[in-house]
């Protein structure tokens, strides 16, 4: 097996040691030293995007939000299931993670970051979600692992009680919240449920059709007003 190329390297704000590394055609983040995203499985990615935008596709004007830009895969989905006249905010936290985008990682997506309908806010996707009462019809979170914090503790607030709060916040009436998932999380789901939402719980491979393991997406609508 060839080795790991180092192509980037940055420490996140909460101190993890974060490089972007290529074995061959494969890119792959590393968040102290293990696994976090590989080039090679984002069909679950995707599927987050495609389930949660079928709503708004033909919707005037849509407001998307992403939590998480990754390596581009979930906002070209995103994108790509939009009108023209779409607004896509990206909220990353890692500032190197957006200029990987911009650079090595820009072709695996097919240069999302170029599209005119998108706007990134580096900075923690809470901020973002209390800034903007009402204003988006979708918010999709892939922030870390899921609720179930990989890299960093700190990123499971966004999950709780109070995060669930501020993102049901930001949707507006009928909106949706979808949610990525290294695996099931029955507490998550209940939280969800009692946090006002109605939920829905998909599983999809992470390479789709091609196999992979099991990723979980949640699939969450804030009721319309009566």
């Amino acid at each position: 097996m060839k080795p790991l190329e180092l192509i980037g390297e940055t420490l996140t704000p909460n101190g993890i040691d974060m490089k972007l590394t290529r074995r061959s055609n494969e890119y792959i983040i590393l968040a102290n030293g293990k696994s976090l995203m590989s080039s090679r499985m984002h069909g679950s990615e995707e599927a987050l995007a495609t389930l949660a935008c079928r709503r708004v596709r033909t919707m005037e004007q849509p407001c998307v939000l992403v939590g998480g830009l990754g390596m581009g895969f979930t906002l070209r989905a995103t994108l790509d299931s939009l009108p023209s006249d779409a607004m896509v905010v990206v909220a990353e936290l890692v500032p190197a993670v957006v200029e990987w985008n911009r650079g090595p990682l820009g072709p695996l997506a097919g240069h999302p970051l170029k599209d005119k309908r998108v706007r990134v806010d580096v900075g923690d996707v809470s901020v973002t979600l209390s800034s903007s009462p009402g204003r988006f019809d979708v918010v999709l979170l892939d922030v870390d692992n899921g609720p179930a914090a990989f890299t960093d503790s700190d990123n499971a607030r966004l999950y709780d009680n109070r995060g669930l709060a501020a993102v049901r916040a930001a949707l507006k009436m009928g909106g949706v919240l979808a949610v990525w998932s290294a695996r099931d999380d029955r507490k998550f789901e209940q939280r969800l449920r009692y946090g006002g939402f109605t939920v829905e719980v998909e599983r999809v491979r992470g390479r789709l059709k091609k196999g992979g393991p099991v990723h979980t997406i949640f699939l969450c609508h804030k009721p319309p007003s009566k």
